[in-house]
C-alpha cells in the first residue's frame, strides 16, 4: 500500500468521525510528500465562540487535527466579541510572529483585515479566509490575492428569500436584519435577500445591522415592527438574530403575522422551525468550512505553492433547511 493511499484512508476515517464523509477532499492524490519529521504549523483565527456557528468550526478543526497530529499542529484563536476586529488583527499578527506555515481566518471585517493579511503574505505565510471573503477591490489595491474557502452567501440567502417569497404578495413589506456591514458575508446575504424580494415586488422597507447578536437582533426587530405596522417578514442574516426577531414578534403581539427566516441552521433554531416560528434557514456546514480551509492550506504548503498561484474561490456546500427538511 502506498503512502498516499494510506493517507487517503486515514483522511476518510477522520472525515467520518467529524460527520464529513463523502465530501470532496482537497488533499487527495495531489498532496505532496512532507519531509520525514516535519510537523507543519497551522493557525485558525475565528470570531467569537459565543456563536454556535463558530463553536462548530472550532470543534471540527480540533477533531481533524487530532487525526493528523503527526502532520500538523493547530493553534486556534478567537475573539471575545463578534465585532472585535482590532483583537483579531492582533491575533493574526501574533501568528505571523510565531512563523506559522499557514493562517486560516474567519474575518470579522472584509476590509480592515487586508493590511495584516498582506503582512502575513510578505512573511511567506500562506493566508486563507473562510466564512467571509475579503473585499475584492481592497485586495486588488493592496496587490494581494487571498483564497476564500466557503459558500456562496448571496446564492444561499437568495434560496432562503425565494422560499419566503412564495408566501408573499406584491407590495408586501419586509425588513432585513443583517450582520455587520463591514463583513462581506453580511453584505452578500443582504444582496441575496434583496434579489429574492425584488423578484416578487416585495418592498424592503428597512435594512439594519444586528451584529450577528440575539439581543441586538431582537432590538432591531422591535424597532422595525414599531415603525412598520404592515411588516410581513423579517429576513435575518443569521439564526441568533432570527431568534431575537421571534421574541420581538411575540413581545409585540404579532405572533403568526410576521414570517422570520434565519441563516446557519444552528441546533437552537430547530425547535422554532418545527413549530413555524421560523420559516427557513440555510445550512452552510460550519465544520466543513473549517476543515476544508485547513486542508486547502496544508495542500498549498506541502506543494510549495506561492500565494498568487492559489485558486481565488473554493466553494463549499449549502442546503436549505425548512420545517419539512430538518
Amino acid at each position: 500500500m502506498t503512502r498516499n493511499l494510506r493517507r487517503r484512508i486515514l483522511l476518510a476515517s477522520a472525515l467520518s468521525a467529524t460527520g464529513l464523509a463523502g465530501l470532496p477532499v482537497f488533499a487527495g492524490d495531489a498532496y505532496a510528500e512532507v519531509a520525514p519529521g516535519t510537523t507543519l504549523k497551522i493557525a485558525l483565527v475565528l470570531k467569537a465562540t459565543s456563536d454556535p456557528f463558530t463553536v462548530s468550526m472550532l470543534d471540527a478543526a480540533r477533531n481533524y487535527q487530532q487525526h493528523f497530529a503527526s502532520q500538523f499542529n493547530l493553534t486556534i484563536r478567537s475573539t471575545t466579541k463578534q465585532t472585535d476586529t482590532a483583537a483579531q488583527i492582533r491575533m493574526v499578527d501574533e501568528m505571523i510572529r510565531a512563523k506559522m506555515n499557514a493562517i486560516v481566518i474567519a474575518p470579522t471585517d472584509s476590509k480592515a483585515l487586508i493590511p495584516v493579511v498582506g503582512r502575513g503574505i510578505k512573511a511567506g505565510i500562506i493566508m486563507i479566509v473562510i466564512d467571509s471573503p475579503l473585499d475584492a477591490v481592497a485586495q486588488e489595491a493592496a496587490g494581494i490575492s487571498v483564497p476564500f474557502v466557503g459558500p456562496n452567501n448571496r446564492k444561499g440567502a437568495k434560496q432562503v428569500g425565494d422560499y419566503l417569497a412564495a408566501r408573499l404578495a406584491p407590495g408586501d413589506q419586509v425588513g432585513i436584519i443583517e450582520g455587520t456591514r463591514a463583513s462581506g458575508n453580511a453584505q452578500e446575504r443582504t444582496a441575496g435577500y434583496r434579489e429574492a424580494m425584488e423578484a416578487v415586488n416585495a418592498q424592503v422597507v428597512a435594512v439594519e445591522p444586528g451584529n450577528w447578536d440575539y439581543g441586538k437582533g431582537r432590538d432591531v426587530a422591535a424597532k422595525m415592527l414599531a415603525e412598520h405596522q404592515q411588516l410581513r417578514a423579517l429576513l435575518c442574516g443569521n439564526d441568533n438574530m432570527a431568534m431575537g426577531a421571534v421574541d420581538a414578534i411575540r413581545d409585540a403581539g404579532r405572533g403568526g403575522g410576521v414570517y422570520v427566516t434565519g441563516y446557519n441552521a444552528i441546533d437552537a433554531i430547530r425547535p422554532l422551525l418545527a413549530d413555524g416560528r421560523v420559516l427557513a434557514t440555510m445550512n452552510q456546514f460550519a465544520d466543513r468550512q473549517a476543515v476544508f480551509g485547513i486542508d486547502f492550506a496544508l495542500k498549498a504548503v506541502t506543494e510549495r505553492r506561492k500565494q498568487r498561484e492559489l485558486s481565488k474561490v473554493i466553494e463549499t456546500p449549502l442546503q436549505l433547511v425548512t420545517a419539512a427538511k430538518r
